[in-house]
């Protein structure tokens, strides 16, 4: 049998999708992306659905992307890989989609919950985008979505520092909704989805749409520039160490080329 990346489960009008890849920390692999946008595509036509809500279980939400198989990866090859689609086919899905948050949260991880409308955090959860420690940057709409969350001085700490914040700090700087104790996150995620599955569901959608297009206007130009400048990292020597140090498990030693 294949394996599973993403299992369901369904309560009435909301449906909890797990992140199933937990020996690698839920890391978004193109294969987990891909039936998760399958799964998100499925859900989206079955009108019996008001709410999903996303999850990686009670341990970590997703570590970030699969090192592995992008270590040795050059700017073509990350090209014809082509994650960006997968990535289009979720952030198209136009039903509310609720982040519900523990553990870590980093970088494709992060950028997954803020792909989200709303993200539900335990108060262990961390959030962060550490793409600049491996010699690269975000691809996947960090940089354009963080800035927009928090603003551009905080959004550039955290993108040119790699370093994590914590949920309290996620949640006062605007990028979480609600923070809870780790044992409710998913309880507090239903409760909200109730919440907005009891709304007029073709108001709900409409009403999405349009606070989505009042953010992301012109966000669409940006994730095109940071895709090209991510794609170009790929032919750096400082991207070559940064994985091969992270898999080596040492300090990377970047020379700026």
């Amino acid at each position: 049998m294949s394996e599973i990346f993403i299992l369901t489960k369904r309560k009435d009008a909301v449906v909890v999708l797990t992140l199933n890849r937990p020996e690698k920390l839920n890391a978004l692999s193109p294969e987990l992306l891909e039936e998760l946008a399958d799964k998100l595509e499925e859900l989206n036509r079955d009108e019996k659905i008001r709410v999903c809500i996303l999850t990686g279980g009670p341990k970590v939400f997703a570590a970030g992307a699969d090192i592995d198989s992008m270590a040795k990866a050059g700017a073509v090859d990350i090209y014809v890989r082509n994650t960006r689609s997968l990535w289009q086919r979720i952030w198209s899905v136009d039903k509310p989609l609720i982040a519900a948050v523990n553990g870590v949260a980093f970088g494709g991880g992060c950028e997954l919950a803020m792909s989200c409308d709303l993200i539900v955090a335990g108060i262990t959860a961390r959030f962060g985008q550490p793409e600049i420690k491996l010699g690269i940057m975000p691809g996947a709409g960090g940089t354009q979505r963080l800035t927009r969350a928090m603003g551009p001085y905080k959004a550039m700490e955290l993108v040119l520092t790699g370093e994590p914040i914590t949920a309290q700090q996620a949640f006062d700087l605007g990028l979480v909704n609600r923070v809870v104790a780790d044992d409710k996150v998913l309880e507090e995620a239903f409760a909200l989805a109730n919440l907005i599955a009891e709304r007029p569901p073709i108001a709900v959608r409409l009403a999405r749409q349009a606070v989505r297009f009042g953010v992301e206007r012109t966000l669409l130009e940006g994730l095109e520039l940071e895709r090209r400048n991510y794609r170009m990292l790929y032919d750096t020597d400082d991207q070559k160490e940064g994985m091969a140090a992270f898999l080596e498990k040492r300090q990377p030693k970047f020379k700026g080329h």
